[in-house]
């Protein structure tokens, strides 16, 4: 069985700092000494927590890639 591996980033010119994404995951995400988001680690297991945290954004900053697709935010 393939391993199913997604790729997290935060756009740091876009992300508010609200917090939003490490309420709802923080074993995925946390904010930085500069309260802008960050992900734990960049690559992660797939998992629904990252695709709730990118769609319930603000500001739309997270991204969740599969290789090269974009799986997150859902449109």
């Amino acid at each position: 069985m393939r391993r199913v591996a997604w790729t997290l980033a935060v756009a740091q010119d876009r992300c508010m700092g609200s917090g939003m994404c490490a309420a709802l995951a923080p074993e995925l995400f946390r904010l930085d000494g500069t309260e802008r988001a960050e992900p734990v680690r960049a690559d992660v297991d797939a998992d629904e927590r990252a695709l709730d945290a990118a769609d319930s954004c603000p500001a739309l900053a997270i991204t969740v890639r599969e290789g090269a697709h974009v799986v997150g935010p859902r449109p």
